[in-house]
């Protein structure tokens, strides 16, 4: 839960691309990661899936500058602009990426084949026409902050009283995991973003981890049925905090343009 999303290696590689601060090759290595391949269907121009790198510079050839990210989820169309048939492929997948400075957006479709350790991953990125509007209940990366400590603090003192916070032995190795995936080289952004928005991102993400790790936990010491709708209020505001702080974070570069075109 709220892992790295593919709208987010997309979004943030692509910026830094189209800013021209990464070489195509290395965007379309950090935007891949672990999968085999990614095609790009739909493309104005083109009849068939072509590659990430002939389609990022085709958008921009478009007039795409930017990339934002939207995850929705039932009832909170985060980062969305319409129109209702971009909005449902979005939710189905759960994320998308919107284009700025042209009226496009782009949905992934995931294929998996192989057994389990060995499963051959590809991603064809659906592109369709979006609504030129601002994006559905996106924070300040200031806004995003702010509201992830105090949700995060709120839920805290809830799911210690029910004894299913995110501390003990299992939290701890799910941290150390996501620490020692940080330290191997994993940028949480790519360049050009600003301090601010790797940090909401970080802390976004790890607010991610022990909210997974609560849930894998089951009901952990809450045993009454008030207990447990209580941990569940307890973890849909702050999980739901965190996706608006990742969506702030990785839509920060597209937000900068907005200002200083005002």
């Amino acid at each position: 839960m709220l892992s790295e999303p593919r709208s987010g290696r997309l979004a943030a590689w692509g910026n830094a691309l189209l800013a021209g601060l990464v070489s195509p090759d290395d965007a379309v290595l950090a935007i891949v990661g672990e999968d085999a391949v990614h095609r790009v269907e739909g493309l104005p121009g083109e009849a068939a899936p072509v590659g990430l790198t002939l389609a990022l510079g085709r958008l921009r050839a478009l007039g795409v500058s930017g990339l934002r990210v939207a995850l929705p989820q039932p009832g909170h169309p985060l980062g969305l602009s319409g129109p209702p048939e971009f909005n449902a492929r979005a939710l189905e997948a759960e994320e998308a990426v919107i284009c700025y400075g042209a009226a496009f957006g782009l949905v992934p479709e995931v294929y998996e084949a192989g057994p389990d350790g060995d499963v051959h991953v590809e991603v064809v990125w659906h592109c369709l026409p979006v609504r030129e509007a601002p994006p559905a209940d996106v924070p300040s990366l200031g806004e995003a902050e702010r509201e992830l400590a105090e949700a995060l603090r709120d839920a805290t003192e809830v799911l210690s009283r029910l004894d299913v916070a995110g501390s003990g032995p299992v939290a701890e190795a799910a941290i150390d995991a996501y620490r020692a995936r940080a330290e191997r080289g994993r940028e949480v952004l790519a360049p050009g973003y600003p301090p601010r928005a790797v940090r909401v991102l970080e802390l976004a993400q790890r607010v991610g981890v022990l909210i997974s790790v609560a849930y894998e936990n089951g009901h952990g010491g809450a045993v009454s049925a008030g207990e447990m709708a209580a941990r569940g209020a307890a973890l849909r505001p702050v999980e739901r905090t965190a996706r608006r702080a990742q969506v702030a974070a990785y839509n920060a570069v597209v937000e900068e343009k907005e200002r200083g075109a005002r």
